[in-house]
Parts: C-alpha cells; structure tokens; sequence
C-alpha cells in the first residue's frame, strides 16, 4: 500500500509551468512569429494565468509541504509573478492606449529584477543546473528592465532571445526530475 503522507516531486510541474510560459513570451518579447501586440497578450494571458500563475503556485504549496522553503519560494513567488503579468495584460489590453513595454512594466520588472537576484544566491546554493537558470533569468529581467523603461525595443528583443535559454534551462531541469523519480536515480545530470 503506498504512503499517503509521501507527495510526488512538485518541482518538475513548477518548472515546467515557468518554462512554457516563460517560453511564449520570449517567442512574443524576441518578435520570433511577428504579430501584434493585442495578439501577442491573447497567446501570453491564459497561459500566464493558468500554467504559469496556478500550477506554480500549486507546486510551491506542495514544495512547502515537502520542506523545500526554496522551491515552496520561488515556485509560489513565480506563479504570483505570472498571475501579475496576466493580470497588467488584461488591464492593459482593456486600456484605449494599451502599449506593451512601457514604464508601468518596467517598474514591474525591475521590482522581480530584485527578488531574482536575491534568488540567484540560493541558487548557488543547490546545483549547476539551477543556479544557471537563475543567473540567466536574472540577466534576462535586466535587460527587459532596460527595454521597457528606455522603450529599447533591441533590449527587449535581446530578453526575449535569453529568456527562450531561460526556458530551455527549465525545460532541462524538468525533465531531469520526471526521469530520475521514473529510473530511481539521475539520469540527466544537473
């Protein structure tokens, strides 16, 4: 009979969610397939607000049911963060001069610039792997920072290509938990 005390490992759900998310609005901050921004904030919202946004949070609820006080922090904290940037998109996309990338954002940003950085500290901390991701990520915010608040269109341009390396990273980190819970032992390693 199997434990029903013992949950599954959250943090492949949690990094996937980040991932695809942070995916698509990379492809759409890198201007990879074109479009406008209207469009663009249509593909982005529901994924922000469901895979990004709830099952992150999800997962860092299950992280801090696990003891795991860094993936119970940042899955809980990225998920709000994907919650919040569906929610600007809805608020902005409803605004007569809706402008993707202007200061409102950059002050969004900015502000997990900050919470990012102090994350990258407990990064290094765990494994090459995560702390990769976090250093990358945190390079990716600053340079999103710069084109939202300068209204630089070739620095959000330059996030969007780091942030696809963002995405790929937790891609990776995913994949290496879903097959070391599945072969019992590290099958990539991180």
């Amino acid at each position: 009979m199997a434990d029903s005390s013992k949950i599954a490992n959250p943090g492949p759900l949690g990094l996937s969610g980040f991932a695809l998310t942070t995916l698509i609005l990379s492809f759409v901050n890198a201007n990879i397939f074109g479009g406008d921004a209207h469009l663009s904030a249509f593909v982005v919202l529901p994924v922000a607000l469901t895979f990004g946004g709830v099952a992150q949070m999800l997962a860092g609820m299950w992280e801090f049911k696990s003891g795991n006080t860094f993936g119970a922090t940042a899955f809980t904290a990225y998920g709000a963060f994907w919650i919040g940037i569906g929610l600007y998109l809805w608020f902005a996309m409803s605004s007569p001069g809706f402008k993707p990338g202007d200061e409102s954002l950059g002050m969004i940003l900015l502000a997990w610039t900050v919470f990012t950085l102090y994350m990258v500290f407990g990064a290094l901390r765990i494994n090459f792997a995560m702390a990769a991701l976090f250093i990358v990520l945190f390079i990716t915010f600053i340079l999103l920072d710069i084109g939202a608040l300068a209204a630089n269109q070739g620095f959000t341009l330059l996030g969007g290509y780091l942030g696809i390396l963002t995405a790929l990273i937790a891609f990776y980190m995913a994949a290496a938990g879903v097959l070391k819970d599945l072969a019992g032992k590290d099958v990539l390693p991180v």
